[in-house]
């Protein structure tokens, strides 16, 4: 009985401080809210939401193209009509390059797309690995991710070489075969002082820097030699600054570069993330970003701008603070230019870009067409999953506000044309769906696994009238033309022919979408 005035007026303080804690949280959440940002860093998520079933058939059908494009000696091959291949990749300069990934349908191993491959990957795992390990994903594209980054490893000839290019783009164009079957010399193309290439050496630095990430905590040895080598070819990608299409000439027919800026400033960005030093976020938001960072102006993502991409990653850094950060006039020019992207995604936004299909598609390219859709959705995925980790409640576009449920709303609505919702009720994810492309522009799925043609009779196969004996599962095709046709030909390379980079940004938006809810992690 004596105890019960005590208990009670203990219960009434608490009740007072519970109602103070109440009123000072409110307080600061609207400052945060207001302010557009939270000081705090990246909580770490808790278990992911549902399982989409339809995003989780599809990454797992996505992530098999990469088993599909690999070189070298296969270990656990998991594709029936695939072997061993390209054994002696780099032997004429006694360097190993026989793994690696073949760049598309055919048989060249170009490092600068196959390095953007590798920085997109690593993203995706960085930033969504625990909605992939909630359906078994994250250990494939792991092993993927490193099935590249030890070619590119090896690459690295030495701090200021670097090898850019396996096989001769003008042979390897002249054959049609099974890469198992290849007898072609196949040439080493690479980089130096002598002959410079920014934008492959930075790029390369980026798939370093970010996949040390990715192995930080489980290969923490193996982190560190990659993080070494991105470094070096940051430094010799900067020190000596030319682009490579200008040093070798032969490139702009195939992966022709519009520039080194982009990759100087996405390089920088990444490193550091892996580092944390100062003098790489003082490259990117000093005299380096006015150069080269088109501030204000959105671009669009892929393996050739890594602007919009770049705008992004760095805005993470607003969003989410810190000491470094929260005062930064460059950040917040990376951050504004972000939002610029995303008002120019949105489809019911005052600034919204008119490069879009009848239906709604992004469209920016006839050829390879679904890599615009495809990156932009993945990166509005991403900053509205930044969004919403940080609090922050909406985007305003010339004076209309918006969700991240609706950034959200336009990367499903892009995945979902990709998956068959389109006018043909075709998905363009090859195994994915009851309608897909038959006749892909890819080699290896063209022939019969027991076939024995070689270079040039196996031409007959690329003009054979039945469908591809061979599926190139998860395999990205180019996607539509504007008017939303497709033509499913083997000799239609602009539109039927499938890329690793396709495979890397489709996996990150797929792995965004997988489950019913994500929030980003903080991956230093």
């Amino acid at each position: 009985m004596g105890e019960k005035p005590k208990s009670k007026g203990c219960l009434g303080w608490f009740l007072v401080l519970v109602i103070l804690a109440l009123v000072v949280g409110a307080v600061v959440y609207t400052i945060k809210k207001k302010s557009g940002h939270s000081n705090k860093p990246a909580p770490v998520p808790g278990p992911p939401g549902a399982i989409e079933k339809k995003y989780s058939d599809a990454l797992k059908i996505a992530m098999q193209f990469f088993d599909v494009q690999k070189s070298g000696k296969l270990v656990d091959n998991k594709i029936s009509w695939r072997g061993d291949s390209a054994l002696k990749d780099g032997s004429e300069a006694g360097v190993d390059l026989s793994k690696g990934m073949y760049d598309a349908g055919d048989h060249m191993k170009f490092g600068f797309p196959m390095a953007f491959t590798a920085t997109v990957l690593s993203w995706a795992i960085l930033e969504y690995g625990d909605q992939m390990e909630a359906v078994d994903q994250l250990a494939p594209a792991q092993g993927s991710l490193k099935w590249i980054t030890d070619y590119l490893i090896n690459a690295h000839l030495s701090e200021n070489v670097l090898i850019i290019q396996v096989g001769d783009p003008d042979k390897d164009h002249k054959c049609w075969e099974k890469p198992e079957s290849m007898t072609e010399k196949r040439p080493l193309t690479q980089v130096n002082t002598s002959f410079p290439g920014t934008e492959v050496a930075a790029e390369t630095a980026a798939a370093m820097a970010s996949a040390s990430l990715v192995f930080k905590k489980t290969d923490s040895t193996y982190a560190s030699t990659l993080l070494k080598h991105a470094q070096q070819l940051f430094t010799f990608a900067d020190k000596y600054r030319r682009s490579y299409s200008v040093s070798i000439p032969q490139v702009q027919n195939f992966y022709n570069s519009t520039g080194y800026g982009d990759e100087l400033l996405w390089a920088a960005s990444w490193l550091y993330h892996a580092t944390g030093d100062q003098s790489y976020l003082q490259y990117v938001t000093g005299q380096n970003g006015k150069s080269f960072a088109n501030w204000g102006s959105p671009t669009w993502f892929s393996w050739d701008n890594k602007l919009a991409g770049t705008q992004v990653l760095l805005s993470r850094l607003s969003f989410f603070g810190g000491k470094d950060t929260s005062s930064n006039s460059g950040l917040q020019m990376y951050r504004k230019t972000a939002e610029a992207v995303m008002c120019n995604l949105l489809p019911k936004s005052p600034s919204a870009t008119t490069s879009r299909t009848d239906s709604g598609l992004i469209w920016v390219s006839q050829w390879n067409s679904l890599q615009h859709p495809v990156a932009s959705a993945f990166l509005a995925a991403l900053y509205s999953d930044y969004m919403l980790t940080s609090q922050t409640a909406e985007l305003t576009c010339d004076g209309h506000s918006f969700k991240p449920k609706d950034l959200r709303a336009f990367a499903k609505y892009q995945a979902d044309y990709a998956l068959g919702n389109n006018p043909l009720k075709m998905s363009f994810l090859v195994g994915y769906g009851k309608k897909f492309p038959q006749y892909v522009h890819h080699r290896g799925a063209s022939i019969p696994a027991d076939a024995t043609t070689g270079c040039t009779e196996g031409f007959k196969w690329l003009d054979s009238t039945q469908p591809n004996p061979n599926v190139a599962t998860g395999g990205l095709v180019g996607g539509p033309f504007l008017n939303e046709t497709y033509i499913d030909s083997r000799n239609n390379s602009m539109q039927a022919e499938p890329t690793t980079y396709n495979s890397a940004i489709i996996v990150g938006l797929l792995s965004s979408l997988v489950t019913t809810s994500s929030a980003v992690k903080s991956f230093t």
